[in-house]
């Protein structure tokens, strides 16, 4: 069968939604090269084998390339792409240049073109992110692994806001916790929460595709495979209470989940946000105030922050 790649050259910020715009045109998958997937390889971290320099990527931004069978007819996709990734700044969502381009690709490109990008990555203190194609052994005996294969629908879990999240949750939890994933995506947050100690995790995600994507990966993890997962918006209609609840989500999607979350927590329970670019972060810390939260630890990787904020008792 032939295939075209359409690719779009974006900011860092714009990957998950100009991603979300290619699947829902019809992709049968997406690759993203992704400037801040290629920095979050720090040699720092035991295990780091690899020699970045000759792995290919992209100086700044990102390029996220979507693939099509010759059954869609791509010339009429075309028009309605460029218009929805330029509309993204209606959103507060910076994708310039945004330039959309073509490319026919044979397939056993497309298939593997992805894998290339994606090596085992040490995102936090215990937790390193390994491919599932790729054989690894913890460098430290606290090293803890989360498996993952994005298929083609996902990023490789590297990114600054996810391990920003993943960060939290190390300082967060003590074990046998009730966790309530928002926004799962490839479930890796989930994964983590499971291999922290957490006791029962909930994942929610609006896209059928995260939702399957989730399941996949956790299925990868034995340690996680009791984690429920389910298509959900935000958390509307959940009357799932937790100890913790993390949601790695663009920050005009965290506005709306705040005031869901307060309900759902106890008193000293958590709430956990990442996902939130720097001219934003004021904005999600005034409405968690606002909502009663108190915010015990702001966390800042480049131009992305993270909020751990608590649930606090009256007479705080």
């Amino acid at each position: 069968m032939k295939w075209t790649g359409i690719t779009v050259n974006t900011t860092n910020e714009a990957v998950e939604a100009v991603s979300n715009i290619l699947m829902e045109a019809g992709a049968s998958g997406t690759s993203i090269d992704n400037a801040a997937d290629f920095m979050a390889l720090r040699p720092e971290f035991p295990g780091e084998l690899l020699d970045k320099q000759q792995i290919p990527h992209v100086a700044s931004g990102a390029l996220v390339t979507a693939y099509y069978p010759e059954t869609v007819e791509i010339e009429d996709l075309l028009p309605k792409i460029k218009r929805q990734v330029s509309q993204l700044t209606n959103f507060g969502i910076n994708a310039n240049p945004g330039a959309v381009t073509l490319k026919p690709v044979a397939e056993t490109d497309w298939a593997t073109a992805w894998k290339q990008y994606y090596h085992p990555v040490r995102v936090s203190r215990y937790l390193t992110v390994v491919p599932s194609w790729e054989k690894y052994r913890p460098q430290q005996v606290d090293e803890k692994l989360i498996t993952l294969d994005p298929g083609m629908a996902f990023g490789t879990g590297t990114h600054p806001t996810t391990a920003l999240m993943l960060a939290a949750l190390e300082i967060t939890l003590r074990g046998g916790e009730t966790v309530l994933d928002v926004g799962t995506g490839s479930g890796v947050l989930s994964i983590g929460a499971k291999l922290l100690g957490a006791h029962k995790v909930f994942a929610y995600d609006v896209d059928q595709v995260a939702v399957d994507a989730a399941i996949s990966n956790l299925a990868l993890n034995p340690v996680a495979r009791d984690v429920e997962v389910s298509v959900n918006n935000l958390l509307t209609g959940v009357t799932q209470t937790a100890d913790v609840i993390v949601a790695n989500i663009l920050a005009e999607i965290i506005v709306p989940l705040i005031p869901q979350a307060w309900p759902r927590l106890p008193i000293g329970g958590h709430f956990l946000v990442s996902g939130i670019i720097e001219d934003k972060h004021e904005l999600i810390e005034k409405q968690l105030q606002a909502e009663g939260f108190k915010i015990e630890q702001i966390l800042q990787q480049g131009e992305w922050y993270g909020i751990i904020a608590r649930k606090p008792a009256e007479d705080e």
